[in-house]
C-alpha cells in the first residue's frame, strides 16, 4: 500500500528565492555604495548678488585669465544652475578663489559672490538610478561657517513698543486719562498724566497688571509724571528670546536649504554660530541667512498725492521696488511677517509670471477678511521692510556692526478686487528664483530681531582630508586585523565570515548615502570601526556552538543547523541591547553623538543580517544538502 509522504526539504538548504533575494541585495547595494569611489573635485562657484547666474562671456574671460595665470582647469560649465570651475587639486581651488575676485573688482563687479565649492562627480548613469555619494559632516568635508550678531537695542526697541501700545490700552480701558506715553532708550517708558490722582491711579494698575517694570513717579513743571523701568530680570529674558526665536528661524531657513547636520547653536550673550557641512551652494546660504526682510501689508494714502515732497500724517513715503516710484502708504500695518505660516512660490496661470502664495494664521486672516470688506475696491500696498547693517571693525581688527538702516521698498500695490482672508497671491517683479528665496524667507518666519553677519568662514578641506585619512586607516587596520584571525582561526567558515563582513560595510556605506539627512562625521568612523568588531561577534558565537555541537559528537550537518538556532537567541540579546543604547544615545544626543548612534544602529541592523542571513546561505550554499564528513572550522 502506497501513501503520499510530504518532501522534507534536505537539512541546511535555503529556498532559490531566499538566494534571488540576498543577490538582488547585495546588487542594490553596491550599485548605491559606489558613488562614494567618486571623489569631488575642488571647485569655485562664481554668481551675481541675487543668486543668478553670471553672463556667458563673463565666465568665459574667467577661464583665460585662470589659465593665464598658469592654473589648470579641470573642467568649467554651467552644472544645476550654478557657473562651476574645476580643478585637479585645492592648491590651485584657492589660489583661483583669490584671483577671481581680483578680477571682478577691476570690472567693478565686486557684489558677485565667488564661493569655494566641491563638485560632485558622480556618473550621469549612478545619478539617474538615484545614487549619490553620502553626505560628510564639516568635520570630514569642510563647509561654510557664519557668526551671526543679534541686534539686541533692536529687540528692546520693538518689545518697548509693544508695551508702549499695550499701556496706552491699559489706561483708556480704565478711564485714566493720559497726556503722553513715550518711549525713553530702550529700557524705559515715561507717562505724563496732567494731575497727581490721575498718575497714581495709573500707578496702581501698571503694578496690578505688569511685574516687568519698576515704576516711580517725577513732577516736572504741570505735568506728573510716571516712569517706568524695565527690570535688568525682564531684560535678559527679552534679549535671551531674541537670539533663541532666531535660532529656530535660522534652523527653519537651513532645513529649507537640505543641508544635513548643520551646526546652530548660541555663542555668548547676543551672537549664533552656524556651521554648515558640504554646502553645494554657499553663496545662496549666505543670502538666505543674511535676509532680514519681512511683509506689511498696508492700505495706500489714495488721497495724498505722491509728487508731495512731504507725506501727511499717519502715512510715509515708500518707493517701488526695482522702479523707484514713490508710493503714499500709511503707517498702520494690517497684517505683518509674523502672522503668515506658510508661502509657497508657483507661477500665474494666465500671466506665467512668478508669484507667493501666502497663508496667514487665524488672527491674521481676521484682520486681512475685515481690511478687504471695508476696502474693496481701493489700493493695498505690499511693503518688504529690511534691516542692513553698518559695519566697522574694532581695535583688534574684529568686524562689528556700528548701525543698522531700515529699507522700505514697495513690492506691489494691488487693487483689492474681492473679499478675502487667511489665502491670497502676491505679484511683484520677480524672477522664479526671487520668488522661491523670498517664500523660503517668509516661510521660515521672520526673524525677531535683525541679525547680521559679522564673520564668514570657509573651512577648508585639508583638516578633513587628514580625519579621514586617520579614520578609514583605523578601519582598514581593524577590518584587515579581523580577517585575518577569522581566516586563520575559523577556515573556511571564517573566509564565509569574511564575505559577510565586505557586505556588511557595503550595506552600511549605502544605507547611508540613501538615507535622506544622515551624515558621516568622524565620530560616524568610529561608529563604523566598532560595527566591525560586532560584525563578527554574531558569527564568532555561531561558530563556537558548531564547534561544541561537533565535540559533542553531532554529525557535522546537524552541527551547522543547531549552532545557527541556539545562537540566535544570543546574538538576538546583545544586539538588541546595544540598539537600545543606540536609540538613546541617538534621541538625547546631538551633532556628532547622533551621527555616531545612526551609523551604531545601522551597522548593528546590516551586521545582523549579514551575519545570520547572509553566511547561512553561503554555508548551505557550500555544505547544505550533501553528506558530510567534517567541516573546515
Amino acid at each position: 500500500m502506497f501513501t503520499n509522504q510530504p518532501q522534507i526539504r534536505p537539512i541546511n538548504t535555503f529556498p532559490a528565492w531566499k538566494y534571488v533575494m540576498l543577490a538582488v541585495l547585495l546588487i542594490v547595494g553596491i550599485i548605491f555604495a559606489l558613488p562614494n569611489i567618486y571623489p569631488p573635485d575642488p571647485a569655485i562657484q562664481v554668481t551675481k548678488e541675487n543668486g543668478d547666474l553670471i553672463e556667458a562671456d563673463l565666465f568665459a574671460e574667467i577661464q583665460q585669465k585662470l589659465e593665464e595665470k598658469g592654473l589648470v582647469l579641470k573642467s568649467a560649465a554651467v552644472e544645476d544652475g550654478k557657473s562651476l570651475i574645476c580643478f585637479s587639486n585645492k592648491d590651485d581651488q584657492f589660489k583661483a578663489s583669490d584671483e577671481v575676485p581680483k578680477l571682478l573688482a577691476k570690472k567693478g563687479l565686486s557684489s558677485h559672490v565667488v564661493a569655494i565649492n566641491l563638485a560632485p562627480t558622480t556618473p550621469q548613469w549612478l545619478k539617474s538610478m538615484g545614487g549619490s555619494p553620502l553626505n560628510l559632516g564639516l568635520d570630514l568635508r569642510g563647509g561654510v561657517q557664519f557668526l551671526m550678531q543679534v541686534d539686541m537695542d533692536s529687540a528692546l526697541e520693538k518689545k518697548l513698543k509693544q508695551y508702549e501700545t499695550e499701556l496706552k490700552t491699559l489706561f483708556r480701558e480704565n478711564r485714566i486719562r493720559y497726556s503722553s506715553v513715550i518711549k525713553k532708550g530702550n529700557s524705559q517708558l515715561v507717562a505724563r498724566f496732567r494731575t497727581a490722582e490721575l498718575r497714581d491711579k495709573a500707578d496702581v494698575q501698571v503694578r496690578k497688571t505688569y511685574s516687568d517694570f519698576r515704576t516711580r513717579s517725577r513732577d516736572l513743571d504741570n505735568l506728573f509724571e510716571l516712569v517706568l523701568d524695565l527690570e535688568d530680570v525682564k531684560i535678559k529674558e527679552i534679549q535671551d528670546y531674541a537670539v533663541d526665536q532666531n535660532i529656530a528661524t535660522f534652523r527653519n531657513r537651513i532645513n529649507e536649504l537640505g543641508v544635513a547636520e548643520p551646526l546652530i547653536q548660541k555663542q555668548g550673550s547676543d551672537r549664533i554660530l552656524i556651521q554648515l557641512p558640504g554646502v553645494q551652494d554657499s553663496a545662496q546660504a549666505k543670502r538666505i541667512l543674511g535676509k532680514t526682510a519681512t511683509l506689511e501689508f498696508r492700505m495706500v494714502d489714495q488721497g495724498a498725492s505722491s509728487t508731495a515732497k512731504r507725506a501727511p500724517a499717519g502715512s510715509e513715503k515708500i518707493l517701488g521696488q526695482n522702479t523707484g516710484i514713490p508710493w503714499i502708504v500709511k503707517k498702520r500695518v494690517i497684517v505683518n511677517g509674523t502672522q503668515i505660516v506658510d508661502a509657497v512660490s508657483n507661477f500665474d496661470s494666465q500671466t506665467g509670471q512668478p508669484q507667493i502664495q501666502v497663508s496667514l494664521d487665524g488672527e491674521g486672516g481676521s484682520k486681512m477678511l475685515a481690511n478687504t470688506t471695508k476696502n474693496t475696491g481701493k489700493l493695498m500696498a505690499i511693503v518688504m521692510v529690511e534691516t542692513k547693517a553698518v559695519y566697522d571693525r574694532n581695535e583688534v581688527g574684529e568686524l562689528i556692526v556700528i548701525d543698522n538702516e531700515t529699507i522700505k521698498e514697495v513690492v506691489s500695490a494691488p487693487r483689492i478686487n474681492g473679499v478675502f482672508g487667511a489665502k491670497f497671491v502676491v505679484t511683484g517683479d520677480y524672477t522664479p528664483k526671487e520668488a522661491s528665496e523670498f517664500a523660503l524667507i517668509l516661510r521660515a518666519g521672520s526673524l525677531i530681531a535683525p541679525t547680521f553677519i559679522i564673520e564668514e568662514r570657509t573651512i577648508g578641506p585639508s583638516l578633513g582630508e587628514e580625519n579621514i585619512r586617520m579614520g578609514m586607516n583605523s578601519i582598514i587596520y581593524g577590518f584587515v586585523a579581523v580577517l585575518i584571525f577569522m581566516l586563520v582561526y575559523y577556515r573556511l567558515f571564517g573566509l564565509v565570515a569574511n564575505i559577510a563582513l565586505f557586505s556588511n560595510l557595503i550595506f552600511i556605506v549605502a544605507i547611508m548615502s540613501l538615507v535622506p539627512g544622515a551624515t558621516l562625521t568622524l565620530p560616524g568612523i568610529a561608529g563604523i570601526v566598532l560595527t566591525v568588531g560586532m560584525a563578527v561577534d554574531a558569527n564568532v558565537l555561531i561558530f563556537e556552538r558548531i564547534r561544541e555541537e561537533l565535540k559533542d559528537g553531532v554529525n557535522p550537518a546537524q552541527a551547522i543547523h543547531n549552532g545557527y538556532d541556539k545562537a540566535f537567541s544570543t546574538i538576538a540579546d546583545a544586539n538588541v541591547t546595544t540598539l537600545i543604547a543606540a536609540f538613546v544615545l541617538f534621541g538625547i544626543g546631538t551633532g556628532p553623538i547622533a551621527g555616531f548612534a545612526v551609523t551604531l544602529l545601522i551597522g548593528i541592523m546590516t551586521s545582523m543580517f549579514t551575519a545570520i542571513v547572509g553566511t547561512r546561505a553561503v554555508v548551505n550554499a557550500i555544505y547544505g544538502g550533501k553528506s558530510i564528513k567534517s567541516l573546515s572550522i
